[in-house]
């Protein structure tokens, strides 16, 4: 059984101050959040301004929702789509080439339930080059998505992925090698 009143947020969890997380907040619901779908350098130009690490050609949705930029980092020619959530109390790493499709969720963030004051802990997440999460999938916290996988629609990830392959389910299974032509 938990006891919320013995809860305490870990110091510096957030990696800045409460102000900086807060104008992030007002700035994403304000000037990300309401720019016109093609403004994607708009967006990118935000998201760095507080301290993301993004690639070159980089497609984010104003619909994408980002807890942290500074814990955040894109490779080049990646996409994220429409109401994706990017709860990224640790870092995440999206490399090259690589889509996260629409209200897919990633999460590097839980509760410690065994534990009476219910801890919060953080896992970093990386999502290698050449990947593609389609819709509606939840990435679980201190997963590695490596390179050339297809992670199907509607999946769980609670384990790594090796690379060059496809996986559907939850939780998500193998299916099949990814091949190119």
């Amino acid at each position: 059984m938990q006891d919320l009143s013995k809860f305490k947020l870990p110091n510096n969890f957030r990696g800045r101050g409460a102000f900086t997380c807060q104008l992030w907040w007002l700035v994403q619901a304000i000037l990300f959040s309401t720019s016109p779908q093609f403004m994607y350098g708009w967006r990118v130009f935000l998201l760095r301004l507080f301290g993301a690490k993004i690639g070159k050609n980089v497609i984010i949705r104003p619909s994408a929702r980002i807890t942290f930029p500074w814990k955040l980092h894109i490779g080049d020619n990646s996409w994220i789509g429409d109401q994706v959530e990017i709860y990224n109390l640790a870092d995440i790493r999206i490399g090259k080439n690589s889509v996260i499709s629409q209200r897919s969720y990633i999460c590097t963030g839980s509760h410690e339930h065994s534990k009476i004051e219910f801890p919060i802990f953080a896992k970093p997440i990386t999502v290698k080059d050449s990947v593609w999460i389609a819709t509606d999938v939840f990435v679980a916290p201190g997963i590695t998505i490596h390179d050339n996988v297809v992670v199907g629609a509607r999946s769980s990830v609670f384990q790594d992925l090796p690379e060059s392959n496809i996986y559907i389910g939850s939780p998500a299974k193998f299916i099949k090698p990814r091949t190119t032509k």
